[in-house]
């Protein structure tokens, strides 16, 4: 088991950790603009660039589970600082790159490296502090989820038409030499103990079912693998994953601990708080996506409003304690699940006749009810675990937290095809209300299952029970 020495400034701390997951949330949103570029450049259809997406998801999801393990075997700090470096390094070898393959195995290598920089990162962080400190550090943590895919779309635009394609990547460099210094002179060493030999066999099966139903999950419908491979993908994912599971169930330390779903805070965070993240995350998609196909808005202008969503979540960032304090946990994240559900269901209502303003504040509104969310489940996820199971916990949750934006997207276009399938034709403006309703009744739908949790759950954590 591993002991920490007491960090001296939890915000601190939190800043520099988030600095670095921040970059490599940026760096997944704007890597997405710069795809028609990186295409003509290297002489390859966009479709095919697909796969440099596609590879970098599946090497993140397949490295979060030992993630926890390493990090008791040899340091959070160091497997963090690694981590940060070898970021940095894979994203200098994607903008040197001349090829397709080339920058396929630089985008796994910062697959690999994010893997250990999300899970380890909120580990470091949370080793330490005192219940009363979590949810003050988490609220600083959770910035970059919400700010990275929102800004990486402009940024990225603004970075290709300026210096190309290759600066998307470079702008890595700088943050991470910064980040690396944070670390090593702000954030104490964690001393550590041999955590025994890892799950061998479980963290086999669950590699394989997670780079397999990723995959599936990041190709089928899109043209880009022939067909059938994609289905193929998720059927093997899903079969080898049922698999993974019954193992996981029967092993003394498993590869991922499943009895982490008996204590009921982490079950709602890491099981129902999936169901949220799912409909939360047609979103990012959604919006972008009707302004400039459906609205006829170039990338800059779709760009602009969809920040309206980081503002809304940076405008929650003082509100999320109070809010916690006075209604606890429980009373939150339920209403919390309405009004954000509420909020996407309601962009069904836009039309090219809508007031920019109007536009922006219901977008800015939906960013401040997922923010609150956000902020909420994940210090939920550890509020009543002890210390000796945040390694596994972290783990684990990472794995919840990289599916569900995934599924967001499938749930996303699948809506939107139906609807077009069921009016006999493509997908036009008129789909994507159903697409948002859909969405919005998928991030409502979690409310009644985050009721079920106890009146005083987390209360030690949010200060609820103080009053």
């Amino acid at each position: 088991m591993s002991q920490s020495l007491p960090a001296k400034d939890p915000r601190l701390i939190a800043i520099i950790v988030a600095s670095a997951l921040f970059m490599q949330n940026l760096d997944s949103a704007a890597v997405i603009t710069a795809l028609p570029s990186m295409a003509r450049d290297m002489g390859v259809e966009p479709a095919r660039l697909g796969v440099a997406i596609t590879s970098y998801l599946v090497a993140l999801t397949v490295f979060i589970p030992i993630s926890g393990w390493v990090a008791d075997r040899f340091g959070p700090k160091r497997i963090f600082m690694v981590a940060i470096a070898l970021f940095a390094t894979a994203s200098a070898a994607c903008g040197l790159s001349n090829g397709l393959g080339e920058l396929v195995a630089a985008r796994i290598t910062q697959g690999l490296a994010g893997a250990m920089m999300v899970p380890v990162g909120r580990l470091l962080l949370l080793r330490g502090l005192r219940k009363d400190q979590m949810l003050m550090a988490m609220t600083w943590l959770t910035m970059p989820g919400m700010l990275g895919p929102i800004s990486g779309p402009v940024l990225g635009g603004v970075l290709t038409d300026l210096w190309g394609w290759r600066s998307v990547f470079w702008i890595n460099i700088p943050v991470g030499v910064l980040g690396l210094c944070l670390v090593a002179w702000k954030i104490p060493t964690v001393q550590v103990d041999h955590p025994g030999p890892p799950d061998t066999r479980g963290l086999l099966l669950v590699g394989i079912a997670m780079a397999s139903f990723m995959f599936g999950l990041e190709t089928v419908g899109r043209h880009v693998m022939p067909s059938g491979l994609p289905e193929a993908g998720l059927v093997l994912g899903i079969l080898v994953g049922v698999v993974a599971v019954r193992h996981c169930l029967r092993a003394r330390l498993p590869a991922l601990d499943f009895s982490l779903l008996r204590v009921p805070t982490f079950h709602a965070a890491a099981a129902t708080g999936t169901i949220f993240r799912v409909g939360a995350g047609a979103s990012p998609f959604l919006v972008p996506v009707l302004l400039q196909v459906g609205f006829g808005w170039s990338a800059t202008e779709s760009g602009v409003v969809s920040f309206a969503t980081a503002l809304g979540a940076l405008a929650m960032k003082p509100l999320a304690r109070p809010i916690l304090r006075r209604w606890g946990f429980r009373g939150s994240i339920v209403w919390g699940s309405v009004m954000a559900g509420a909020s996407l269901a309601a962009c069904a209502l836009f039309t090219p006749a809508w007031p920019l303003p109007a536009m922006f504040a219901l977008l800015a509104l939906g960013g401040l009810f997922r923010s609150l969310q956000f902020t909420a489940l994940n210090t939920l996820a550890f509020a009543d675990l002890p210390q000796s199971r945040f390694s596994a916990a972290t783990g684990f949750y990472g794995i919840t937290q990289q599916i569900a934006p995934a599924l967001g997207v499938v749930l996303a276009t699948a809506s939107l095809e139906l609807s077009a399938a069921m009016a006999g034709r493509a997908v036009a403006a008129a789909d994507f209300t159903i697409a948002f309703i859909v969405a919005g009744l998928v991030v409502a739908s979690a409310a009644p299952f985050f009721a079920r949790l106890p009146k005083d759950a987390g209360d030690e954590v949010s200060g609820h029970r103080d009053r």
